[in-house]
Formats: C-alpha cells, structure tokens, sequence
C-alpha cells in the first residue's frame, strides 16, 4: 500500500469531520509556519479546527502566494491578525540554494529560475517577514513574529 492510499484507507475508517463553523476563523487569525513535519500548530499553539487559518511552506517564507492567501483571509473570511513562527534548526537556513538548482538539473534534467527563499539567520528571517506583511498595502491589523524552539517548543518574540 502506498503512502497515499494509507492516509485514504485511515479517512475511511476514522472520518473526523470538520467543527459546522464555517470558512471565518473563530480566533481571527492566520498562522504562517514551515512545512517542517516537527510542526503541529494544534499541539504547539493550542489551535483547533475552525479557529485560524495555517499557511505552511519550506520556511514560513512570505511569497506573493502568502500575501494571496492572507489578502482573502482578511477581506474575504474576516482574519485581523497574522502570526509568523519560523523555528530553529530549519533546512532553508543556510541553503545554498546554487547547490539546491544544481542537484536538481542533475537529477531531473530541470532547471529552475526562481529562488527557494533560503536564509542565513532565522531572527533575522522573522523580522523581515514581519516588516513586509506590515508594510503591504492591502494588509492590516497586527503582525507578529516568532521563533519556534524546534527542541523545547518554546516561542521566542522577534521584536521588529
């Protein structure tokens, strides 16, 4: 059985359906966070289904897709605050992201043009992201940003 069927087989049997509350997040919040496996916002933050909306990618980078994502859910589904948790011990920290293009040329014959959103320091990460969501015109309401300590699941506020 593959990795895919598994997940599909254990919906079938232990289906958990999703709190009646709608698409508008109970706590008015939107969470961005790595992808990193490591990282349950329910266990770590003390979310639930039905009170933020989790936007998760290789390094809690914020991409125009982030900005898109966090553009409806403050027009569209009435979230007022952002929340950034990159952690420690990330593997975008220090990606050498020539070396990155190049193993995948070599491995798949495709080349990419675009940037990973490697970084050399994650406070410093933080704080950037922090500086760009506050800056953008089309969002409001309060940012913060914060460092997961991936080995004690302490935050750390980075004061921008």
């Amino acid at each position: 059985m593959s990795v895919i069927d598994g997940l599909v087989e254990w919906n079938r049997s232990r289906r958990e359906v999703p709190p009646a509350t709608g698409p508008h997040p109970s706590r008015r919040l939107a969470i961005l966070t790595c992808m990193d496996a490591r990282i349950d916002p329910a266990r770590l933050f003390g979310v639930e289904p039905g009170d933020a909306h989790v936007i998760r990618n290789a390094g809690a980078v914020v991409t125009d897709d982030v900005v898109r994502s966090l553009l409806v859910s403050q027009s569209a589904l009435g979230t007022r605050a952002v929340v950034v948790i990159a952690h420690t011990s990330c593997g975008m920290e220090g990606l050498d992201e020539a070396m990155l293009v190049s193993e995948l040329e070599a491995g798949t014959g495709w080349r990419a043009d675009q940037s990973f959103g490697g970084f050399e320091d994650v406070r410093d990460h933080v704080g950037e992201s922090v500086r760009r969501l506050r800056s953008h015109p089309g969002l409001r309401g309060e940012v913060r940003g914060f460092v997961l300590d991936i080995t004690t699941g302490a935050l750390d506020e980075v004061h921008v």
